[in-house]
């Protein structure tokens, strides 16, 4: 893992930080093989069948994204009004990117765009680190959450097709703002990694600009809380669900996202779990339903199941005993 580190990081500021499904990949998959050195190289090539399925529909997302609009002018002036009508009440009428950057964004990056920054990335690695873990301790929670999550992109990617709508930066390109300025990776400057953030940034210009309804950003952030939130203590509660609230915050000053986009991410996550819990108990009941019984009474006589396990009919040692060697004298 020591050396793995090593080659993350000088890969992180030659190359940039890996944003792209199938770069980061190599490097989520290098990490498992190291972390679990000493396991055969049939689980680690059993990790590479389970997630190459998931690398490449992450990246048929990615390209997706950029046929949404088809050419067609995005929605922005309907965003625009929903903001003002959910918060204009506490900003004096104007939609919270501005707000936010009136009273924050300075020329000389502040503490909190670096953390800003910092928060921003971590959508590229909570979501996948979180699976990962998954992976390796319990495969069948984390089929769990690969439906769930895989159901979630889905839904927002077919959001995209049937109401582009554009962010709050491309709204004041095309004059139906005031200023505002896309700042979501400018903190790393802070640390002269100039180069860490170039993946970001590379992505950021070849993204579908039409991609800001539903915000899959908070929507990845909440659902992730939300699967680990009944596992955890309840005093870890606030600190977990701290975290959307951080991506909310870094979305809209950033000039990423409105409110409303949002609040309809965080609607998806609700119906994605309801949707897909619904879906498996009906596909349990199912199996439930065609699985062959066993008639009362056809159980052959010593077998040993049931109430007269271990008592009279019991032909043989239990499953857990081992047989008795007989003793030669």
């Amino acid at each position: 893992m020591s050396i793995w580190s090593a080659l993350f990081v000088a890969g992180w500021l030659t190359i940039g930080l890996p944003t792209d499904p199938a770069y980061a990949f190599v490097w989520i998959w290098s990490a498992v093989i190291a972390w679990n050195w000493g396991r055969p190289w049939r689980s680690h090539l059993g990790f590479a069948r389970d997630w190459l399925p998931v690398v490449l529909l992450l990246a048929a997302y990615n390209l997706s994204r950029g046929f949404a609009d088809n050419g067609a002018v995005p929605y922005s002036y309907d965003l625009i009004v929903a903001d003002r009508f959910l918060v204009g009440w506490a900003t004096g009428g104007e939609v919270p990117t501005i707000w936010l950057q009136e009273r924050l964004y300075r020329p000389q990056v502040q503490w909190w765009d670096v953390l800003a920054a910092w928060v921003y990335f971590s959508h590229f690695v909570v979501t996948l680190a979180a699976a990962v873990v998954l992976w390796m301790r319990d495969r069948a929670r984390w089929g769990a959450y690969m439906r769930r999550w895989g159901f979630l992109c889905a839904a927002g990617l077919a959001t995209y097709f049937l109401y582009p709508a554009a962010p709050p930066w491309w709204a004041a390109q095309n004059g139906l703002l005031g200023e505002v300025a896309r700042i979501s990776t400018r903190g790393w400057k802070e640390f002269g990694m100039h180069g860490a953030g170039n993946m970001l940034n590379a992505g950021q210009i070849a993204s579908n600009p039409v991609a800001a309804m539903p915000s899959l950003h908070t929507a990845w952030a909440l659902f992730v809380v939300l699967f680990f939130l009944t596992s955890t203590r309840r005093r870890w509660w606030p600190l977990l669900l701290s975290y959307p609230l951080a991506m909310t915050f870094t979305l809209v000053y950033s000039g990423e996202h409105y409110i409303i986009d949002v609040l309809v991410g965080w609607a998806y996550v609700g119906m994605t779990f309801l949707v897909v819990g619904l879906a498996e108990r009906w596909w349990a009941a199912r199996r439930a339903r065609r699985a062959p019984t066993v008639p009362t009474g056809s159980v052959p006589a010593g077998s040993g199941t049931g109430a007269d396990a271990g008592v009279a009919g019991t032909t043989g040692p239990s499953p857990t005993e081992e047989p008795t060697a007989p003793v030669s004298r």
